[in-house]
This record gives structure tokens, sequence and C-alpha cells, in this order.
């Protein structure tokens, strides 16, 4: 590229991400960082109304037994059967009951109710909707670059055929829920990442495809593409040579690749980068002249104008901003 500006909980963690793994799905997730992942079941006997509070990041949901509405703040009523799954996106407060309009003073708030992650409504003999759910909380600073690209709810319906393999995790995921094995705690982890991932795969394959990378990695030409620039983040690539990637003329790609993705290839892949150097900045010990070589630029000079017309500063206030706040006292902390 030519000049081109380029409640009860388990806490994981992880390195920052590598430059370029070259998985545009892997890099997110890895970039996000899952800093807690958070189990809540619900059984329940008619007549029940269970309600969520707000959740900033995702949210994961089967049906086990029955079925039950859902109801977010301000949409329609959702019908969920067995077998159903459900995403939400940095969801509102919402109600899962059984039937559509429960009465205000039926629903029972869940934090307030669940013991252990759990809230049993009515008798266990007369129990007829069993709904387990996953919250992810993930690290804040990067979190819109997957969630700008999801809508507020993806379902996967019980009869879809690219959801088999959920059912198989699911089923996997409430046995460890449910007891109280030697590394519960890891494996639950690693069972709430592959659903997400198969959700994800399923909203990107689905027959509305989403605008934005998620959607654009099942094209074959964007597709290529977008892999292409994760996996070589610091080549200095050019618009001639991604549509050579993708096998397109230059401007069929140019046009095909903004109109799937929302922006132009050579702007995603300097956003991207960007995305990259801020958490680089935020927890790597490598040296601003050292980032701006992996992240495809001849100089830093060249690396801190990118830089600043991204994010509005400088890397080394940028950097040193993030290094304060991570060691700045908590409010209420002692």
């Amino acid at each position: 590229m030519n000049n081109v500006e380029p409640r009860k909980s388990y806490t994981t963690s992880s390195k920052a991400p590598s430059v370029g793994a070259g998985d545009p799905l892997v890099d997110v997730l890895r970039l996000l960082r899952t800093q807690e992942v958070v189990p809540a079941r619900v059984h329940a006997a008619a007549p029940w109304a269970v309600r969520f509070d707000p959740h900033t990041h995702v949210k994961l949901g089967v049906v086990l037994d029955g079925e039950c509405w859902m109801s977010l703040d301000g949409c329609e009523p959702v019908l969920l059967r067995q077998g159903d799954f459900f995403l939400l996106n940095d969801p509102p407060s919402y109600t899962l009951a059984g039937t559509p309009d429960p009465a205000p003073d039926q629903a029972v708030g869940f934090r307030e109710s669940a013991s252990d992650g759990e809230v049993r409504l009515g008798s266990e003999a007369d129990e007829d909707t069993y709904v387990c759910c996953i919250d992810f909380v993930f690290e804040e600073a990067n979190a819109s670059v997957l969630f700008d690209v999801l809508p507020p709810v993806v379902l996967v319906r019980a009869g879809d055929p690219r959801g088999a393999l959920l059912g198989n995790l699911s089923a996997l995921t409430v046995a460890e829920m449910e007891s109280a094995g030697v590394g519960r705690t890891l494996v639950l982890e690693h069972l709430a990442r592959l659903i997400l991932v198969h959700m994800l795969r399923v909203h990107a394959e689905g027959t509305e495809r989403p605008v934005g990378w998620l959607g654009a990695l099942v094209q074959d030409g964007i597709g290529a593409a977008l892999r292409a620039m994760h996996a070589d983040v610091g080549r200095r690539w050019t618009l001639d040579e991604l549509a050579a990637v993708g096998h397109m003329s230059r401007s069929a790609f140019a046009a095909a690749f903004k109109a799937r993705v929302g922006t132009a290839p050579l702007t995603y892949l300097i956003e991207w980068r960007m995305s990259l150097a801020r958490d680089a900045l935020r927890s790597d010990t490598r040296s601003i002249s050292e980032l701006a070589a992996a992240t495809g630029y001849e100089s830093e000079s060249a690396f801190s104008t990118a830089f600043r017309r991204v994010v509005g500063t400088s890397p080394r206030y940028f950097r040193d901003e993030a290094r304060a706040a991570e060691t700045a006292p908590r409010p209420g902390a002692r």
C-alpha cells in the first residue's frame, strides 16, 4: 500500500491478541477478551414470569423444556419453544414468562430471587418450563467491534438444520451447570464460547445476512479478502491486491466490499489496525515504533498520524491515559 494510511461468575483472562491471527471472527473474540461467563437457570410452573436487568454485553439462552414468551422493553413478545436458542445483544430489561402479557406484579426479579444462579417458581412436580442462560461480560474497550454488527436479537429455531450442533453443546453445558465436577468452571467457559461462535455462524449464514464484516465472511470474494487482511495485517495492501485475492476486478471489489461491509476496503484495514493498536497500547510492552511496524507503517510518525486521525489522540497520550486508568483506585475501593 503506497502511503495508504494505514452474581456468581467464572472469571477468565487471556493475553493481548497477536497482530493478525487470520480468522476475523477469532481475531474479534480475542480482542474482546471474555471477562466473565455467568450462568443462569429458570425452572418454572405456570403461571410465572421472571424479570431480568439490562445487560451491557451478550446473553445466550436456550429453552430446554416447555415454552415461554420473551418480552424486551419496547418490543413485541416473542414465543420461544423447546430447542430454540436466542442471543441478545446489549439487551434492555426483559421478561421471560409463561404468557405474552403477565401482570406487572407477577414478575419476580431474577437477581433478587436467584439462589446459586437459579430461580424456581412453583412446585417442582408441576414444572413445565426450563430455560438456561449465559451472560458474557467482555472487556468494554473493544466491545463495539462485535456489537455494532449484531442485531438486538438473534434466534435459532429448533428446526433449523444449521443449529443442530447447538443442541449437543447445550446438553453438555446444562450438565456442567448442574454438576459439581472438577474443572466445572473451565468447561463451562469453553462450552459457552463454542455456543457463541455457533450462534454467530448461524447468524452470518442466514438468509438475511447481516451488513458488516460478520456477514461478509461467508461471501467468497469479500470473505477471502477479509481473511487475507486479518492474516497479514502488517502488509502494505493495495486495492488491486485485495481485489485479486477476491478474484474480482478492482472496481467490482471496491463496490461489493463497501456494500457488504459498510466501509471501503482500505478504510476497514486502517480501522482494524487501530483497534489492534489501541488494545496493544493498553496492555502490551511493545514500543510505539515496534507497534507501527507490526501494523504496516513505515515509520512511527506515519502510524501516529493515522492513529490520531482514527482515535483522536496521539498513541503516547492514549497509552498514558489508559495505563493511568488501570492503576487508578476504583470507586468505593479501600
